[in-house]
């Protein structure tokens, strides 16, 4: 969540950030009314009180005066009624106030550069050239039928559309990359965790998937559990509403799961193939921070995407993203899309984001600063998509006989 004591103290200037993000004026004016309301419930509050205090201390005086406390207690035990009413109207508006909030997408690092959608990213550099073809490369989609490696129909038949069945080499080559991108995440530090692939409401809340994304998230029956949409929400949360050591941050974490997705504002998009599916597999990084640390955590989490498909052979570019095409929690985020030749573009494959102190607010994430509690900053990005892999590999290491070659860092896995 925003940090709200900011947004009131600099109004102006965290609105101008929000609007960035595309915050409309009517939700910025909302916003400020919910503001000016609840100063003014406290100041009532406060100065009604002040006037009970004051008039409880003469009740001493007027027992030893021997005077009548009828009237005055009769005063005091309305204005007790009124401070209760007036406190219970203040606490209102600001429910009302943070509930208005989670809805709200996080401030934009002053490095991100403004844009009204994904035309005006920023493209930061490319690595590896596209390799060249002696024939004309085919998509992944028509690969996977000539090699018998996907089965769209079968997939439809379990369960519905967006959903495949991975077969043969292409499970093989699936397991071989969870196991590679864990290894190199490990090397790097991080702690491989597995998880339950569910979580709870309050979980999703905290690193901001509810309730602005609900429709997106597959959701249990007659159960508080919802799919994860991504190792993010089960690694952020297991240190949701704790208080940690500073000592012990970094903390570097990383998962393999499935992750399950709606794409409920997704009608028509990448229907073929398995670039959009409902359920795909993924190796996540996530890391909790000082926040002196976080840019530097940011550049190697970026990094070590990167390094693992340059390993692959794969040639990619990162995109910083504009304003625009942030994601809700996200404070700066750099893309790594990889070259897809049978569709002649590159196709994101990793997405490394820093939320600064968004999620841990949410969260209640704090470490111990001295006699201080702060919150802690969070960052996620995957290493990598597993699907999305597969199908950078197959376009790129296609034959012309069709058949796939397996990238040299992958064969002692298979």
């Amino acid at each position: 969540m925003i940090d709200l004591k900011y947004l009131q103290n600099s109004f102006d200037e965290a609105s101008q950030k929000l609007k960035r993000r595309g915050v409309d004026d009517e939700t910025l004016e909302t916003l400020k009314g919910l503001f000016e309301e609840m100063k003014r419930k406290n100041a009532d509050f406060e100065a009604v009180r002040a006037e009970q205090n004051r008039l409880s201390k003469l009740f001493g005086e007027y027992k030893r005066q021997n005077r009548d406390l009828t009237e005055l207690k009769e005063r005091v035990d309305s204005l007790k009624k009124e401070a209760a009413q007036l406190h219970k109207e203040a606490k209102d508006t600001q429910e009302t106030l943070n509930t208005l909030a989670l809805s709200i997408p996080n401030f934009p690092d002053e490095r991100v550069p403004y844009g009204m959608d994904e035309e005006d990213n920023v493209e930061i550099k490319r690595i590896l050239e596209p390799g060249k073809f002696d024939f004309p490369p085919k998509e992944h989609w028509e690969l996977a039928q000539e090699n018998g490696w996907i089965d769209f129909e079968r997939g439809v038949k379990l369960a519905k559309s967006r959903f495949a069945v991975l077969r043969g080499e292409a499970a093989m080559l699936q397991r071989a990359l969870i196991n590679y991108f864990l290894d190199k995440n490990m090397q790097k530090g991080f702690v491989e965790y597995a998880l339950p692939f569910m979580s709870n409401s309050d979980m999703l809340k905290g690193t901001g998937q509810l309730p602005k994304f609900e429709d997106d998230l597959f959701k249990v029956c007659e159960e508080d559990l919802y799919l994860i949409p991504t190792a993010e929400v089960p690694l952020t949360n297991l240190f949701h509403d704790e208080i940690l050591d500073m000592d012990e941050l970094p903390l570097l974490m990383t998962a393999y799961s499935p992750c399950f997705r709606r794409e409920a504002g997704s009608a028509g998009r990448d229907t073929r193939g398995i670039i959009r599916q409902h359920q795909f597999a993924k190796v996540e990084m996530v890391a909790i921070t000082h926040p002196e640390r976080s840019d530097e955590v940011f550049d190697m989490m970026v990094q070590n995407a990167s390094e693992i498909l340059e390993e692959l052979g794969l040639p990619h570019r990162l995109v910083e993203l504009c304003s625009a095409d942030l994601g809700f929690s996200a404070a700066r985020t750099i893309d790594l899309e990889v070259w897809l030749p049978g569709q002649k573009r590159y196709r994101e494959i990793s997405s490394v984001s820093n939320t600064r102190d968004f999620q841990a607010r949410r969260a209640k994430i704090r470490f111990k600063d001295g006699k201080k509690n702060r919150l802690v900053h969070t960052l996620n990005g995957s290493a990598l998509a597993v699907g999305r892999t597969i199908v950078a590999i197959m376009e790129n290491y296609q034959r012309e006989d069709g058949s796939i070659e397996i990238p040299e860092v992958l064969e002692k896995y298979m």
